[in-house]
């Protein structure tokens, strides 16, 4: 069946009619596959382009050193995949057709084929295992075409084989289901019983590799009935979230920042009721510094009385909180988008926090020692200028000085709590 995209007159770059050209040369099929075929039906440009050959890792490496191709990172290569670099402009993933001889789970052991149909049977999901080859011409082993026209997402085959053979495929499932789906689409029942009688699975898969999927889920289309749903086959326990998640909060936060872009975090963190449930959620997926604080920050904050005046309190906040003050403007950003406040959003946002007048220089110059007193009495000057509405002037603040460190000097000092997280670099 021949494509006709406008997808496909910018496709094909020197580099890639190079390639084309020495696998045709030396008597090898090769074509595109998996995504990238995807993304030209569906009119999208490929971000990434993989190929898939006849010719067998050892077979590339004796054809690209003859041609003078460079070879690059060869890792890939006892997985059946050689990477050449054209003319040092662009660089070509190509893997020999395979067959999974012993899977794990998350890995298999692999013998290569030149039977297109058996290494398609291996992918996980129809509409990711079809083939293109250079006169556009499609390979189309499963209905992958018509279910995308559908908009369904089906495994290849059987769905148990295709999830026991790596699990991580669950969760591939419901991202695919997110990003091709429409208002019409429903899960096939078969499909969801696969997933939930394997989700005990992914347990054995990495955590990074699992937040990598969920962070594309939780931002993605049909967010809220993605997360029922893996909720309803049991998955989200596997992801490290609390038997009970939160899900008609989810469900108002998504709606809340259906337009308004927002982070990851403002999102996932809906999920969850406890600063606990965060911490055992970081233990399993792996959180960044940055995302583990933005979430500890909303879960923090979201149930504080505002009182009156919410502009102040925001305001306040900010003073109040340590570390970078545009971190922390993001952070409170974030947590109006959560607590749907668009107008106090937009107002905050608009609003130039001013810089404290008296600095630690000056402390210096008034005799202040150094140590953790000098720290404290900078901390408590910033609070007397912030309730005063940032409106004391420098020479106001010096003179309350002398009166603040007194107080300072006389206020028992507590310990500071340990933290539960041990910080990644």
């Amino acid at each position: 069946m021949k494509v006709q995209s406008p997808v496909l007159d910018g496709l094909m770059t020197p580099e890639m009619k190079k390639l084309t050209d020495i696998f045709e040369k030396y008597n090898f099929e090769l074509r595109i596959a998996g995504g990238a075929v995807r993304d030209v039906l569906m009119d999208k440009t490929p971000h990434d382009i993989d190929f898939a050959t006849t010719a067998t890792p050892t077979q590339m490496k004796e054809m690209f050193t003859t041609e003078g191709i460079r070879m690059i990172n060869m890792n890939g290569e006892k997985h059946g995949t050689i990477t050449a670099r054209i003319d040092d402009k662009e660089n070509f993933e190509v893997t020999t057709l395979r067959i999974d001889v012993i899977t794990d789970g998350r890995r298999a052991q692999v013998a290569f084929t030149t039977d297109w149909k058996i290494d398609a049977n291996r992918r996980d999901l129809t509409i990711n295992a079809m083939f293109l080859d250079f006169q556009w011409n499609l390979y189309d082993y499963f209905s992958g075409r018509q279910d995308l026209e559908d908009r369904r997402i089906r495994f290849v085959g059987d769905p148990t084989e295709r999830i026991q053979e790596d699990y991580l495929r669950i969760m591939r499932y419901f991202r695919f289901f997110g990003r091709i789906a429409d208002s019409n689409s429903v899960h096939e029942e078969s499909a969801l019983e696969a997933i939930r009688q394997n989700a005990h699975g992914l347990k054995n898969i990495s955590g990074e590799r699992l937040w990598m999927e969920l962070s594309k889920i939780l931002m993605g289309n049909f967010a809220t009935s993605l997360m029922r749903t893996m909720v309803s086959c049991g998955v989200h326990t596997y992801l490290g979230l609390p038997e009970c998640c939160n899900l008609d909060e989810f469900e108002r936060v998504c709606e809340a920042t259906e337009v308004t872009r927002c982070q990851v975090m403002t999102r996932l963190v809906a999920l969850l009721s406890t600063d606990d449930q965060l911490y055992d959620l970081d233990n399993r997926i792996k959180l960044s510094n940055e995302e583990f604080s933005a979430g500890v920050f909303i879960v923090h904050n979201r149930d504080k009385q505002e009182g009156d005046g919410k502009l102040k309190f925001y305001q306040y906040l900010l003073v109040d909180t340590p570390g970078k003050q545009t971190k922390t403007m993001e952070h409170i950003c974030d947590l109006l988008k959560y607590k749907n406040e668009p107008d106090l959003l937009e107002e905050f946002s608009k609003w130039t926090p001013p810089a404290l007048p008296a600095t630690g220089s000056d402390l210096i110059d008034m005799n202040i020692p150094r140590g953790p007193l000098f720290k404290l009495t900078l901390d408590e000057v910033r609070q007397v200028w912030k309730y005063s509405d940032f409106t004391l002037t420098k020479e106001e603040l010096l003179e309350k000085i002398p009166e603040i460190f007194e107080k300072v000097k006389a206020t028992p000092r507590k310990k500071s709590p340990k933290p539960k997280r041990k910080r990644r670099d």
